[in-house]
């Protein structure tokens, strides 16, 4: 034992230690690992704050959440978040990432120690991972979380025997209250992680042979890491293919069968746990009283009071995003027209125009819609923080079934109502090759919040700010039909896509509920504050620079045919004998239909005027296509060019378009064809890009675009030709 204690205390190679000492020194690295639910997410949020970014790890499009952490002075650490695992043999993409990067010590996010997360309330399942993690040789510290919980269960865990058995630092905390948080830094800070001293488990002589050369070709430092080649080789993305060969031929060689092998470890390490917590765990009380957790599931995931509970949580929040939002909204509106109004009162010129009716109308239709935001994500977040998303997953199981979808397919499908791109991400963790794809196909006719401006503008344009039953706002609960009629399609696609993929594959589903806890209104904090940052600088950088292209392509046109178009115009004047307001709107309404804007949306009115749709309408289609809230600021340039500049909202210049005979141009039909065209299109760039990431295929992003736009035709001209 003091042989095998020794080789695990050699620390594997660190990248940039041998040849030239690097130019830079840079900040220790360390890793947070740990169980789903096992509070990983608060202590890297406790640890990091809002220092911290997202991106995506080298060759995949997994994310990898990164951030720095203050330990105290100016000493600081880089914090990697890894996605939650319970083993280190990986049941999908997501967990795939913890493989490829702890398995190679030459990857540039290898860790300088981990920190282990562990649920102080059910140590046995969460020290399969540690044992895992520490026959790897890694320097670790063991982060004991939600000792809370373990106390309220009568738990006690002999702490200095745990630490002097593992030979690692163990931390108690209460990672969401921040409890334990110092200590934590100073352990970090003096840099006091340690390769573990426990060997919790070792191959046996049978495979011996194998770990040796395994470990002679690769230069490996222990034999549990020459053994997870052997077993993995076919995912580690670091592999080049000659390596894989030699692999293969050598586990063919020895007949090394992988799956037994596996098993045979699991068993021998709940053994060696199980002999470790006799020491160092003991129950001072037994529950004699059904845990009132069990008791609220009995209520919340109920075969009928389940599913009403959930929906009138949705309706609370599409509520909430009118009414509660509401005000804000005005006082964004009306600063962003008093602001144009300003300026042009006081300067003239093409420039000023540019900024009015350009720059500030697309920022308009970036901040007006930051309070609805930022209301649905703190929904989402206290969904997940209290444990109640978890819950809806399980409940939703049965419903999804019958469509070719599982109960994993709840998690993405739920994201979805933030964002198609995460929530497409989302599906790696779906094992089954079936669901995945179904999945990840039908996701994007979800409502995301990108809908909200386009929903939001319409609905409150042609339905009426009234209650219903002197209770339930009117256009709230229009705005949740739009909602679930986006979901009936979600399940009614991926049912049709079944049929057609005929595929006989199994999937499985298996969750594990977290403890319900109240929200840690931090972490919500720093949800919104997340999100609300990504739509503004990523969405509006995008939204504002269309908005300016639009106004250009709006105010300037071909040869001098504007020109000939205002002088028409002022022609008609004459004999009509029209009122200087009157004048000045036809003559703008003139020049935007002969510039290059109104020039193409002529081009392609044939094909939308079936639906209801004009060239000015047409115009916002097109431009939605690189993000679906690009429309709202469309509409708030197009008619910022066509109208007076007077009419300062988004609301007031769409309600004041006129049709040809001079009555209101959006009228409830008109706005409901256009909404349900919305509820269905493939109007996001984005989305088709990360498709064919997550599927290595043009084929599923190409169906994707026809499917939807197609579904979206056919949904818009019905309701157009039947109730118009």
């Amino acid at each position: 034992m003091a042989g095998a204690t020794q080789e695990l205390r050699q620390a594997p190679p660190q990248p940039g230690t041998t040849g030239a000492a690097p130019a830079q020194e840079r900040l220790p690295r360390l890793a947070l690992i740990g169980n789903p639910n096992s509070g990983k997410t608060s202590l890297f949020n406790q640890l990091t704050g809002l220092n911290q970014k997202v991106g995506n790890f080298p060759g995949v499009t997994v994310d990898r959440k990164t951030g720095v952490a203050q330990l105290g002075g100016e000493r600081r650490a880089e914090v990697i978040d890894l996605p939650g695992t319970y083993s280190l043999y990986p049941k999908s993409l997501d967990e795939q990432v913890i493989a490829d990067l702890l398995y190679n010590p030459s990857s540039p996010d290898y860790p300088d120690f981990v920190v282990v997360t562990v649920d102080a309330s059910n140590l046995r399942r969460s020290l399969l991972l540690f044992s895992q993690l520490a026959d790897l040789g890694l320097p670790a510290i063991l982060a004991l979380n939600m000792t809370d919980v373990a106390a309220e269960r009568g738990i006690t865990i002999d702490l200095p025997t745990l630490e002097r058995e593992l030979g690692v630092p163990v931390v108690p905390m209460n990672a969401r209250k921040g409890v334990g948080m110092a200590a934590l830094r100073i352990v970090m800070a003096e840099r006091l992680a340690a390769p573990p001293a426990l060997r919790f488990w070792q191959p046996d002589a049978t495979v011996q042979a194998l770990v040796n050369e395994v470990r002679a070709h690769f230069g490996l430092h222990n034999d549990y890491l020459a053994l997870h080649y052997a077993h993995q080789f076919q995912h580690l993305h670091f592999l080049t293919e000659t390596d894989r060969e030699f692999l293969a031929r050598l586990t063919e060689k020895f007949a090394f069968d992988a799956t037994a092998r596996q098993a045979e470890e699991t068993v021998g390490r709940y053994a060696r746990i199980n002999e470790l917590l006799l020491d160092t765990v003991t129950v001072t009380r037994t529950e004699r009283r059904e845990p009132a957790s069990n008791r609220i599931d009995k209520v919340l995931t109920h075969r009928v009071f389940g599913y009403l509970i959930f929906l009138s949580v949705l309706f609370l929040l599409f509520q909430a995003i009118f009414a509660w939002a509401q005000y804000p909204m005005d006082l964004i509106d009306r600063g962003i027209s008093a602001l144009s109004a300003v300026i042009q009162a006081n300067f003239h010129g093409p420039l000023v125009r540019l900024l009015t009716e350009g720059v500030i109308a697309g920022l308009g239709g970036v901040l007006i819609f930051i309070p609805q935001i930022a209301l649905l994500f703190a929904f989402l977040a206290v969904l997940e923080e209290t444990g109640y998303m978890a819950r809806v997953t399980f409940l939703m199981d049965k419903l999804m079934r019958p469509f070719g979808l599982s109960g994993k397919s709840v998690v993405p499908l739920i994201s979805g109502l933030a964002c198609a791109v995460p929530a497409i991400m989302g599906a790696r963790t779906i094992e089954s090759w079936k669901d995945r794809m179904l999945t990840i196909f039908v996701t994007p006719l979800m409502s995301c919040s990108a809908r909200i401006p386009v929903y939001t503008v319409l609905v409150a344009l042609v339905v009426p700010d009234e209650a219903w039953l002197g209770v339930f706002n009117m256009r709230g609960l229009v705005l949740m039909g739009l909602y679930l009629l986006g979901l009936s399609s979600a399940l009614i696609s991926a049912f049709i896509l079944k049929k057609v993929l005929k595929a006989r594959e199994r999937s499985y589903f298996i969750m594990e509920f977290p403890v319900y806890r109240w929200p840690r209104w931090k972490n919500v904090g720093l949800t919104i504050v997340e999100k609300v940052k990504a739509f503004i600088f990523q969405a509006g950088k995008v939204i504002i620079a269309i908005s300016v292209l639009l106004w250009v392509l709006a105010s300037y046109g071909p040869g001098n045919r504007q020109d000939q178009a205002e002088a028409q115009v002022k022609q008609a004047a004459i004999t009509q004998r029209w009122p200087g307001s009157e004048l000045e709107r036809r003559v703008a309404s003139a020049r935007l239909e002969t510039s290059y804007a109104g020039t193409f949306g002529h081009v392609i009115e044939p094909a939308i005027r079936p639906l209801g749709f004009d060239w000015k309408i047409g115009i916002a289609l097109l431009t939605s296509f690189a993000a679906r809230e690009v429309f709202v600021g469309t509409m708030s340039t197009i008619y910022s060019v066509g109208q007076d500049a007077d009419l300062g909202t988004v609301q007031q210049k769409l309600a004041a378009e006129k049709d040809l005979q001079g009555q209101p141009f959006f009228t409830p039909v008109r706005a409901l064809s256009l909404l349900v065209f919305y509820v269905f299109a493939m109007q996001c760039m984005s989305t088709l890009a990360v498709t064919y990431r997550e599927t290595k295929s043009w084929r599923w992003p190409l169906g994707q675009l026809v499917y939807m736009t197609g579904l979206a035709y056919a949904a818009s001209l019905l309701v157009w030709q039947v109730f118009a």
